[in-house]
């Protein structure tokens, strides 16, 4: 009998295309918009949006006033904290750098989290999931250093220093905040959920960014150009309305060290579309470090149940 992959698997696979192709319209976006006011933007927008989506579903809930520091702190930790940093990091070190970075302590962070929380409990197959899926990881981006040797530190001086420092605790911010957000999930509908937490936390940005962001005020004209806009309505309509809830959804069903394993597939994404789109060489190490890291993903992924019975489901 074919293997039929249940609901989150597949959610869990959509999850990883979309934000394995996230990275590039980033970088193409704050290159062109100061990152915390094109962070910004796009979180309120895809915020407000998905508000209304909930709304014309039937999908709210009246929060109640014990949940209000909880859901302020997710709002804060998972958006405002984690996207500030991160798309401010992007503008000094590379594109593949910032990915491995942030993608290789994102799973760590949610695990730590999660047993410190008593969310989960400490497994041998977690282990090895997590193990295989940062070791692919490095097998992966290791050739991209120079002479195939670890970066030496006066590469990572000044702004590179800051830039990977950035892009680092946004993995920390990201997997706190996640793991603080799972007993909002049993309680509160996955939609309703993502649409409040990302419109508080793209406030907090787009206000973080008119204060002190040099040149956002200026960007609030609009002209960014074709490349910018392009890059800004695919992150709010694909990573966000939909990226970011489908991520929710996992949370509450499989946890946040499963959810997080898509952290092990998105780099093979973004590998594919190198190599598709932009003439890129794969080679005989990256395949390597692809298979090691899909080991990582399936390790994590393979027991992960249906469905969890919540109050709201969604």
């Amino acid at each position: 009998m074919l293997y039929a992959p249940n609901r989150n698997q597949l959610r869990f696979l959509m999850l990883c295309i979309i934000w394995g192709s996230t990275w590039i319209g980033t970088k193409a976006g704050i290159e062109i918009v100061p990152p915390l006011m094109f962070a910004g933007t796009r979180f309120t927008a895809a915020g407000a949006l998905l508000l209304l989506y909930a709304l014309a579903k039937g999908e709210t809930a009246r929060f109640q006033i014990k949940d209000a520091f909880r859901l302020g702190a997710v709002s804060i930790l998972m958006i405002t904290l984690c996207y500030g940093p991160l798309f401010w990091g992007m503008q000094y070190i590379e594109t593949g750098t910032a990915a491995v970075l942030e993608m290789s302590l994102t799973p760590i962070a949610l695990l730590c989290f999660a047993l410190l929380l008593r969310e989960e409990t400490l497994d041998m197959r977690r282990i090895l999931a997590i193990a295989f899926g940062v070791a692919g990881l490095v097998v992966l981006f290791w050739p991209a250093t120079p002479s195939g040797v670890a970066p030496q530190p006066e590469a990572f001086r000044g702004a590179s220093l800051a830039g990977g420092l950035a892009v680092a605790s946004a993995a920390f911010t990201y997997g706190y905040g996640s793991v603080l957000a799972r007993p909002l999930l049993r309680a509160y509908p996955a939609l309703l959920l993502a649409g409040v937490t990302t419109f508080i936390g793209g406030l907090g940005l787009f206000v973080i960014a008119l204060i002190f962001e040099p040149g956002a005020l200026s960007a609030l004209s609009r002209n960014w150009g074709p490349i910018a806009w392009m890059s800004w309505f695919f992150l709010v309509i694909f990573g966000s309305l939909i990226g970011y809830t489908t991520y929710m959804r996992l949370l509450r069903d499989v946890g946040a060290s499963r959810a997080g394993s898509y952290a092990f597939v998105s780099p093979v994404i973004a590998v594919a579309l190198g190599a598709a789109f932009f003439d890129e060489k794969v080679t005989l190490l990256d395949v390597v470090g692809i298979i090691v890291m899909l080991s990582g993903a399936y390790l994590a992924m393979a027991d992960a149940p249906k469905s969890e019975k919540v109050v709201c489901e969604t």
